[in-house]
């Protein structure tokens, strides 16, 4: 394992992240996921992602189990606050970016995870409802009485991205990341929020590296899903994959496959390498239903790329890349999900 500074912090990170979105609480069993944390602790990754959205609450809780017993100083654990949680919200103030909901975010997250503070806590989306000083002043409260010590976002603008940078200098907090989707079918965030983000120092925490696995080749144009894929689960998986479920998007990412096979690691560990090949890249995320996952993705770290090796890429994917930033705007709720 490799690791990355987090933006311009001093504090370091694995360069492969493992997050449980999707997993840990609602696809697979709590003892597998135990053991997918157990791997990628073996495998030298000490950073771990959730929210407190995942499963709603559950992931938080199956990490924090997981984690259990780990020295707290070598291990990094990130999660977010937005959208509501629990069985049953139904109150005006269960989600956004208020003062009263990151309060009582992050005490629920850490009653969950088991812990005293966490090492990142993140916007999980912008709150166009919430002035943004509020939003930062809390935050700010949220650092200074030691429950977290860095702060990022979610999928914000480099407008966005930029406006809270100013205030968090200002308040004397540290804003140190972004965390975007980003893969070889997705690059909205390069053409403004990565230099935004590298003229201020913030660094990137990609996820859905893998594009929700259409890039690991197991998709083939003209076939049905395999069986127990995520294409093929109703609890949410398939709902996001279902983008790049087109035949044109198919046939590209299996033109990748002798790529991947003359660099000597997987189609998978080909996409997590591509994102860290970024150089605002400090992490890419990874999620497991398998043990064996983690360790097949884990073998990104280190792969350095060549020129010749992007560009066979982009000649590969061609026109089935979306890169326009509009399209991060359109992931942002525009009313509060109650």
């Amino acid at each position: 394992m490799e690791f990355r500074r987090l933006g311009s912090a001093g504090m370091y990170i694995s360069e492969i992240v493992y997050g449980n979105w999707l997993t840990h609480g609602s696809q697979v069993e709590n003892d597998t996921a135990t053991a997918c944390v157990r791997a990628a602790l073996d495998a030298g990754i000490t950073s771990f992602d959730t929210a407190d959205v995942y499963a709603n609450g559950a992931a938080e809780t199956v990490l924090g189990e997981a984690l259990k017993g780990e020295r707290r100083e070598s291990i990094e654990v990130f999660t977010k606050v937005y959208a509501p949680v629990g069985p049953n919200p139904k109150a005006k103030n269960d989600c956004g970016l208020s003062r009263k909901h990151i309060f009582e975010g992050i005490h629920n997250s850490l009653a969950r995870l088991q812990m005293d503070y966490v090492d990142l806590y993140q916007a999980h989306r912008y709150d166009v409802f919430t002035p943004l000083e509020e939003t930062m002043q809390a935050f700010a409260d949220v650092v200074h009485a030691g429950k977290a010590h860095y702060i990022g976002v979610s999928e914000w603008t480099s407008e966005q991205i930029r406006q809270a940078h100013a205030l968090a200098r200002d308040l004397k907090i540290s804003l140190v990341s972004s965390q975007p989707q980003y893969s070889m079918l997705w690059r909205v965030v390069e053409d403004e929020v990565v230099p935004t983000c590298r003229e201020l120092g913030l660094g990137q925490i990609v996820w859905s590296p893998i594009a929700q696995g259409v890039l690991s080749g197991k998709y083939t144009p003209g076939d049905q899903p395999p069986a127990g894929s995520r294409a093929t689960d109703d609890k949410g998986g398939a709902n996001m994959i279902k983008r790049w479920m087109r035949d044109d998007v198919l046939t590209g990412v299996q033109q990748l496959k002798p790529i991947a096979d003359e660099v000597g690691i997987s189609m998978a560990a080909l996409a997590v390498a591509w994102v860290l090949q970024n150089d605002n890249v400090s992490a890419a995320i990874i999620g497991a239903s398998r043990p064996e996952q983690v360790h097949d993705n884990v073998a990104a770290a280190g792969v350095k790329l060549d020129a010749s090796v992007l560009q066979r890429i982009d000649d590969a994917l061609g026109d089935v890349v979306t890169r326009d930033p509009r399209e991060t705007a359109k992931q942002t709720p525009r009313q509060r999900p109650i």
